[in-house]
């Protein structure tokens, strides 16, 4: 049987279709675009990744599945955005949050999860950046979008572009936060996701799993005197790996 998040991806992209195919034959072409573009932004992310060799998890694509759904079929096409004051605040959160955590990793993939090159405070902040880079340039967007076409992406104006600046904020420092304690190895379940990328693409994480079996193959140094040879075939500790991610094999 699928994996739940499977089901939820094809899910989506099944009533994106359908949808499309209901409105093309009513005639309605508005619809037929937003539909269509919600269901090629569900395959882009997956796309783009093969092309440069990483491979995102079926839940990273269902999340991604859904914010689409909200953001075009909802926000848009159902004009959720006007109906509920809040939904464009939660979406901005969201998309802060999901920048924020895969900008950790990929930035925490360039030095090919060696958590002694890559100290937490500053993968974290790095990473912070890039969610508050996406965030300002969809604001820009929004700008061009109003001035140069006649939309009315901002809304309120200004009150709207510091809204969503505000709370674009905390959900990169969240996402931040969370990236550095999954490292400190205090993440409990939260480390999760992380732990699904890296075992994902364990070839770009490869210090990762180097540092892990090297720490196994040390000799407790408890037992040494006393019995050469001895290997810890326990995980390694705190002070041998430099960070949680260096013990997070499969």
């Amino acid at each position: 049987m699928p994996a739940p998040s499977t089901i939820v991806l094809n899910g989506i992209r099944l009533l994106l279709a359908l949808e499309g195919l209901v409105a093309a034959a009513r005639g309605v072409w508005p619809a037929v675009f937003v539909t269509a573009a919600a269901l090629a932004l569900t395959r882009l992310p997956g796309l783009i990744a093969s092309r440069v060799g990483l491979r995102f998890p079926p839940s990273f694509l269902a999340a991604v599945a859904l914010f689409v759904l909200a953001t075009l079929y909802l926000g848009e096409l159902h004009d959720f955005y006007n109906r509920f004051w809040w939904w464009d605040l939660v979406l901005h959160f969201g998309s802060a949050m999901g920048f924020g955590i895969l900008g950790f990793l990929l930035i925490f993939m360039l030095f090919e999860g060696d958590c002694y090159a890559a100290p937490p405070w500053a993968v974290g902040l790095l990473s912070f950046c890039v969610a508050m880079t996406v965030g300002v340039l969809w604001e820009i967007f929004e700008y061009a979008m109003d001035t140069f076409f006649g939309f009315n992406m901002q809304k309120s104006g200004l009150p709207d572009t510091m809204g969503d600046l505000i709370v674009n904020t905390v959900g990169a420092a969240l996402a931040a936060f969370a990236g550095v304690i999954y490292l400190l190895d205090r993440a409990g379940r939260l480390g999760a996701p992380f732990d699904l990328f890296i075992q994902t693409n364990r070839a770009r994480f490869r210090k990762v799993f180097v540092r892990k079996g090297a720490a196994r193959r040390m000799p407790d140094p408890g037992h040494a005197a006393d019995t050469p040879g001895a290997e810890d075939a326990g995980s390694p500790a705190r002070g041998e790996t430099g960070g949680g991610a260096a013990r997070r094999g499969p």
